[in-house]
């Protein structure tokens, strides 16, 4: 019998169907047992009475929640049935799996006459046992969004001529600097895992691809504990050619990103709402965008916020946090992009003004930034001596080997999937990912 999932059984009215997946809930009492199956779409009530259907107590008898069961049984109104007003009366119940008492508190239970109040087990006790934890409403509701966010990002960058392509993550040389790289042994030599696919969106640049995209994981030997940071990411980055100037790249992922985001508030807004508290605003195009140097003096006017001369050629954390804040304020926007960082503080591979100036930009989302991008630099001998001053010109020589013969001008961005599935629903960074891998975590 083909199996009908939950979403399509509660308009199944009359029908012998077929239903699978979790108890979620289950009261087994002398005459009636009640069973609350869960799978991806939905929740769906099978009432059993016993002494019409005694040849389902043993089986009944074995479930615990979390179990996992097969029931074929025909669908039923019932308005006194908060789930949809729908039950499913079943012929057969088939346990397919029974659960041992679970070793974590998914969600805090409030105290009753009968039982004390049981708290919810710490993130770090739930990422032990994830596969449990995510089976909750809430984290299946948010890898239905991301899944969403990442193809609506997707067929954005499709209807704009876009190439989707998959570069290695297996490198030779570390793709941003010497720093933050994981080396592992490779037959007879040493290699890195990609800090970026930055490398290769510029050899297919070279290639004449003009329009690039990729989704795959990122590698980051960052030693941070923060509730933002990952030593492995899902990255969403694009390059593309011919441009004027990194203005060019701005615009492309305003649009993005207020395409991605009207979706979303159109297909999870009130679920967003309902779930997470928080609202999915919109942006308006286009975003905000002001001077480094200008920020700081903006935030040390309206905060009293100052940092030193030295610390001033790239953003702090506190004057990120702040700037939500102030472009709140000044523009009733949640987006910013922040440009005039110092040289030293960007990529060897960023062009750079006549002032030497590097032609990019961050983007900051409600305080925190999503996206370094810029302009790069397709001159080779520019590039060269831009590598040579990092002294990266060796470690970088088969990089520099694409813009020998022919290069356009390009250039592109990259999104960390999770960060902005972490900001977009207001959680930490180990809630919005599958599984969180950071400097003490490497399991499950």
């Amino acid at each position: 019998m083909e199996r009908t999932y939950v979403s399509d059984a509660v308009s199944a009215v009359g029908r012998r169907i077929l239903v699978q997946g979790f108890v979620d809930n289950l009261r087994d009492s002398k005459n009636m047992a009640f069973i609350v199956l869960k799978d991806i779409t939905g929740k769906i009530q099978i009432t059993i009475e016993k002494e019409a259907h005694p040849e389902l107590c043993p089986a009944i008898a074995q479930l615990s929640e979390d179990s996992v069961i097969s029931v074929i049984g025909n669908v039923t109104p019932n308005d006194y049935v908060k789930l949809n007003g729908v039950e499913v009366i079943p012929e057969s119940i088939r346990i397919e799996s029974v659960a041992e008492a679970l070793p974590i508190a998914r969600k805090a239970i409030p105290a009753t006459k009968k039982k004390k109040a049981v708290e919810r087990s710490s993130i770090d006790q739930r990422i032990d046992y994830r596969w449990i934890d995510l089976r909750t409403d809430e984290n299946q509701l948010m890898f239905q969004i991301q899944t969403a966010m990442v193809n609506s990002m997707r067929q954005f960058l499709l209807n704009q001529n876009f190439l989707e392509i998959h570069t290695p993550k297996l490198i030779g040389a570390a793709s941003e600097s010497g720093a933050d790289v994981f080396e592992v042994k490779y037959f007879d030599r040493n290699a890195y895992l990609a800090q970026s696919p930055q490398f290769y969106k510029q050899m297919a640049m070279a290639s004449g691809f003009e329009r690039i995209f990729e989704v795959g994981p990122v590698f980051r030997a960052e030693k941070s504990n923060t509730n933002r940071h990952t030593t492995e990411f899902t990255g969403f980055d694009l390059e593309f050619s011919y441009i004027d100037s990194y203005q060019d790249v701005m615009d492309m992922e305003a649009k993005l990103l207020t395409h991605m985001l009207g979706e979303i508030s159109q297909r999870f807004g009130s679920r967003i709402k309902e779930t997470f508290g928080t609202d999915v605003i919109v942006p308006t195009l286009p975003f905000p965008t002001i001077d480094l140097a200008d920020l700081y003096e903006e935030l040390e006017k309206k905060y009293g916020y100052t940092v030193d001369e030295s610390e001033k050629g790239d953003l702090t954390t506190w004057a990120e946090q702040l700037s939500y804040r102030w472009v709140r304020q000044t523009y009733g926007h949640e987006f910013l992009f922040v440009t005039g960082f110092d040289a030293e503080k960007r990529a060897f591979y960023h062009m750079r003004d006549e002032n030497g100036v590097p032609m990019g930009y961050d983007l900051i989302w409600r305080g925190v930034e999503i996206t370094t991008g810029a302009q790069r630099e397709h001159r080779y001998d520019v590039l060269k001596k831009q590598a040579a001053e990092k002294g990266l010109e060796e470690d970088v020589r088969f990089y520099l080997e694409f813009f020998k013969y022919g290069c356009p001008p390009h250039g592109g961005f990259g999104i960390g999937i999770d960060r902005l599935t972490m900001l977009l629903l207001n959680l930490g960074i180990k809630d919005a990912m599958f599984l969180f891998r950071g400097p003490n975590r490497l399991h499950p």
